[in-house]
């Protein structure tokens, strides 16, 4: 610690040189799984982090199982740290610029621990020499400048011992300090092990400290002091308890919670909840704090030898089906965490009653703080689950469910970049399944969020190989819903011909399929892009036709925001008394409708045709009276979300046209 914090204080190569740092200073903590790198980091963190008043962030760049961390995952996990989110399914380079730009006036301390190389870490450092970035690894970071590693063997005797003594209390050690000497030699000093000796003897307080050092001599085969360790304490545990430590290895992202271990090893959750407390006192568990839901954390260095536990012991047919248990179980919670928001569904509210009282959430409040601290170990089953490629019917089951309780609790935006990474599994799993009909919906959903993070042309390549896979499901929703998406992206990209030509397509299917709702919104959407383009008789006749058709539906808000986009093209075409009485006609529908919000708009149309027409009182009291009940709405509600349905231009003044 003194060596780190001196380091901190050390002048850079760049400093030496009379330049100014270009990057943020990286501390390196090396050391092997189970030396208390991430122990020591942790404590370095905690006593200088007064010195960076913009926070700590931290990220894990490897999983436990070893796998390497995509950086652009990383980075968006510190962003949204951060409060500052970067669009859905951007590239690396471009979530690692956001990263950069956000840290580029902040002064914060970077925590990156079990980082696989240094390009890793390169990608991740900020572009400021007022931040820090303590880093741990297994290795050097040969590639980033200034660096100096700070090394972790083991604990000298003393200390090692003295860790010990933290479990065993001192009585212990001081009746047979020479067996705890010895003991600690065995470990080899190494943290990881001694805790699990430590806890080892804590459960055992008539144990000898002698007698665990006979074992572990007796035991001197192959593998790391840990390991040795981990087998003695696993063999001293009951089978139950054996079994379930060895099977927490499946838990995903290395998150463990009562749920979690009651499904992999078959028994309740309160029986699972006390043996996971037990794992705690050995030193097998790190508890995550933060939430009233407990959570737990198998340490990194445990991770392949409990894998390795379970080959052994357990066949691949049983752990097969324990992670099929555990999926079904994360599926249910998922259901009853999505049925939880659902209060005015008599059918949600039944079939929420009808799960297991342990299933069920008190209120919607718990649902989404569940589903907040789970939100990392459940997008990992879902990659784990498609990654197995055996349980794609559970895998398509649990992602389905996901992306159902993330909109209900969470929204569209707040969730999009999630749902974007799980949108992309399902296209994964219907592509390596031959599933057409998912295939479409896996690219519709991400073109529509390629779309709304300004991609349009990404957006256009998903939604013509959805209308493929469409047409190739056979699927007439699917089909019609892609050639709309095509449509409205080449509206988006200024080309209106287009834009009309695969909307009229789309209605051809609305209207041969009798689906008179849809087919009136596409008669708006013609008129739309007919009226971008400037044909003002070709807009006026396909928005006169959405009219009517929502006239027949009987659906009088529509017809009433259609009469209103009516209005606005007889103004653009200089029939200002027609769109004059229109608009008078649009204001009547809403308020039978009662759209405030479409009211007040059309008073301000109608305030800007009165002034267009030279009638400056009417003009004032149409613009007074758009005022007066925007201002009422904005007292009834005090934060109502947003729906694109009732969204309309609102303007003042002739001179925005």
């Amino acid at each position: 610690m003194k060596e780190l914090r001196a380091d901190i204080e050390r002048a850079g190569l760049d400093t030496l040189s009379g330049r100014k740092a270009p990057r943020a200073r990286v501390l390196l903590i090396a050391g092997r799984p189970g030396s208390g790198r991430s122990a020591l980091a942790g404590e370095l963190v905690r006593q200088v982090a007064d010195r960076y008043p913009d926070g700590v962030l931290r990220a894990r760049l490897s999983e436990p199982d070893g796998t390497r961390v995509p950086v652009g995952r990383a980075a968006r996990e510190l962003l949204d740290a951060l409060e500052a989110p970067a669009p859905a399914g951007a590239a690396e380079d471009e979530l690692g610029e956001a990263l950069r730009t956000a840290l580029a006036d902040r002064r914060v301390l970077l925590l990156l621990d079990d980082a696989a190389d240094a390009e890793q870490v390169d990608a991740l450092l900020p572009d400021n020499p007022d931040c820090l970035a303590v880093v741990v690894s297994a290795g050097p970071l040969t590639g980033i400048a200034d660096v100096r590693p700070c090394t972790l063997g083991g604990l000298d005797t003393k200390s090692a011992v003295e860790v010990l003594s933290r479990f065993t209390g001192s009585v212990r050690v001081t009746v047979d300090p020479r067996a705890a000497e010895r003991l600690a030699e065995q470990c080899q000093g190494q943290p990881a092990a001694l805790v699990l000796a430590g806890g080892w003897l804590a459960a055992r307080p008539k144990a000898a400290v002698a007698d665990l050092a006979g074992q572990l001599n007796a035991d001197l085969g192959q593998g790391t002091v840990v390991g040795r360790v981990l087998r003695l304490v696993h063999a001293s545990l009951p089978a139950s308890a054996a079994r379930t430590l060895r099977l927490l290895s499946l838990a995903p992202a290395g998150l463990v919670d009562p749920h979690t271990a009651a499904a992999l090893a078959g028994c309740s959750v309160e029986s699972a909840r006390a043996t996971l407390d037990d794992f705690v006192a050995h030193g097998l568990l790190h508890p995550v704090g933060g939430s009233s839901s407990p959570q737990y954390e198998v340490p990194c260095c445990l991770h392949p030898l409990l894998s390795a536990l379970a080959r052994d012991h357990e066949r691949p047919a049983e752990l097969q089906l324990a992670r099929a248990r555990m999926l079904e179980r994360t599926v249910r919670l998922l259901q009853s965490c999505r049925a939880i928001t659902e209060t005015d569904s008599l059918r949600a509210r039944e079939k929420l009653l009808e799960m297991p009282r342990s299933l069920r959430f008190p209120g919607p409040r718990a649902a989404a703080d569940w589903l907040r601290v789970r939100r990392p170990a459940l997008l990992a089953s879902a990659r784990l689950a498609v990654a197995d490629g055996e349980l794609d019917t559970l895998a398509r089951r649990l992602m389905s469910q996901l992306v159902r309780a993330m909109v209900a609790h969470f929204g569209t935006r707040a969730a999009a970049s999630d749902l974007y990474d799980v949108h992309g599994l399902v296209l994964d799993v219907a592509e390596r399944r031959n599933l057409p009909r998912e295939r479409a919906a896996a690219l519709l959903n991400l073109g529509d969020l390629d779309a709304r993070t300004g991609r349009t042309a990404d957006a256009l390549g998903r939604y013509r190989t959805a209308l493929d896979a469409g047409r190739e499901a056979n699927d007439p929703y699917a089909t019609g819903r892609a050639m709309e998406s095509v449509g409205g992206a080449h509206l988006e990209l200024g080309d209106y011909d287009r834009a009309a030509d695969w909307f009229g397509r789309a209605l051809t299917e609305r209207l041969a399929r009798g689906e008179g709702e849809d087919a009136a919104r596409l008669y708006g959407r013609i008129g739309a892009a007919h009226t971008y383009a400037g044909r003002y008789g070709e807009a006026l006749r396909n928005w006169r036709a959405a009219v009517a058709g929502h006239r027949r539906n009987g659906d009088v808000a529509a017809q009433a925001r259609a009469l209103s986009e009516l209005a606005r093209v007889q103004e653009y075409a200089g029939r200002l008394d027609e769109s004059l009485r229109t608009c008078q006609e649009a204001v009547e529908w809403a308020g039978r409708a009662e759209d405030t919000r479409l009211q007040a708009a059309l008073h301000l149309r109608l305030a800007d045709s009165f002034q267009h027409l030279g009638d400056p009182a009417s003009a004032a009291l149409h613009r007074g009276t758009a005022e007066r009940m925007l201002a009422e709405e904005a007292l009834e509600e005090d934060s109502e979300p947003e729906h694109g349905a009732n969204a309309c231009e609102i303007r003042s003044s002739s001179a925005e046209e």
